[in-house]
């Protein structure tokens, strides 16, 4: 699902006439922004405005009508109900009828994980008039990567969209580790267009991410670059077994790229492959310089050196080195 039109997953306030917001979705981090978005609204309204947070399933009819009541303490409420798929009934008419005729200055927000369960509900919640928020997985590469350039837009930074994406190879489709990341580089960007360098510079320490800027290397043919990169990465921490996964990965994704049909639509090569669409360019340079005889030499090489580093052989820093030295070479042929 595109990221565009639904900025409301970024935390921005609910329209000003909205009492009941239905967030809809197992996204954890969108849910609880949803939250947050009502509470600032009625605290903006009453600095001590009440929010109070009741689990779906024990909600009864009577203990709603008390959580909507007026207060003798404060002026607005936001009641939060989580699991709203396990309302019982009675207590799911309450809700709908709460939507069409809503308390002023009482606000609702209803958590709902998505799914089948609670449908009826939420259809009725829906044509009662409740604000939806979409708080579903971003599961797609250029959602996420848009993710992350809204976020540091919130921030007050801009980022550019290789490094947007370069932090999305680092740290994966977590929106909770992407929001933190994004957060950091702008607060540290100081108002400056946050590069790729500055991305490699906070994140490319990560174990995970050490073992791809090998590959990368290695399969680009820059061999003395992917050996130094080795190194450190051994010396930090990295395990073997990981940069020999990133090397396999990268070399089957240039393999089945090189045996790809023509003419096929970049999209369905990349659902073929497994990667990005926005991936194939670079997957397509890297694939220069390569022969089919050259790819399947490469191939069996890092496959021996992961037999060694999985306990075959005494030396996993040798295997290792024996085998980038050998896709260079079999890159060179």
């Amino acid at each position: 699902m595109r990221l565009s039109g639904r900025r409301d997953i970024l935390g921005r306030m609910p329209p000003k006439d909205v009492s009941v917001t239905l967030a809809v979705g197992p996204e954890a981090l969108l849910a609880e922004r949803a939250v947050a978005a009502v509470a600032r609204k009625a605290r903006a309204a009453d600095p001590d405005a009440d929010v109070t947070e009741v689990a779906g399933g024990q909600l009864s009819t009577p203990a709603l009508n008390e959580h909507l009541s007026p207060s003798l303490f404060t002026t607005r409420r936001v009641v939060v109900v989580n699991d709203v798929q396990d309302v019982p009934e009675a207590t799911g008419e309450a809700l709908v009828g709460f939507c069409r005729t809503p308390i002023e200055d009482v606000s609702l927000v209803l958590l709902h994980p998505g799914g089948v369960k609670g449908k009826r509900l939420l259809d009725s919640l829906r044509r009662a008039g409740a604000h939806e928020v979409a708080c579903e997985r971003l599961t797609r590469a250029d959602d996420q990567v848009e993710f992350v350039r809204s976020e540091v837009a919130v921030h007050g930074g801009r980022i550019e969209q290789a490094a947007a994406r370069a932090l999305v190879e680092a740290i994966g489709g977590d929106l909770r580790g992407l929001a933190s990341a994004a957060a950091q580089l702008a607060a540290d960007a100081d108002g400056g267009v946050i590069g790729a360098g500055a991305v490699a510079t906070y994140f490319e320490g990560r174990a995970e991410v050490k073992g791809w800027v090998v590959a990368d290397r290695a399969v680009e043919g820059r061999t003395a670059d992917a050996l130094e990169q080795l190194r450190w990465a051994l010396e930090t921490g990295t395990d073997p077994v990981l940069v020999t996964a990133a090397l396999a990965t990268a070399l089957r994704s240039l393999a089945r790229l090189s045996g790809a049909a023509r003419g096929v639509r970049d999209a369905d090569l990349a659902r073929d492959l497994g990667v990005p669409p926005w991936k194939l360019r670079i997957l397509r340079s890297q694939l220069r310089g390569w022969t089919p005889g050259g790819l399947v030499r490469a191939i069996r090489a890092v496959a021996n050196a992961d037999l060694q580093v999985k306990g075959a052989g005494n030396d996993p820093t040798l295997a290792l080195t024996t085998a980038i030295v050998e896709v260079g070479a079999a890159r060179a042929d």
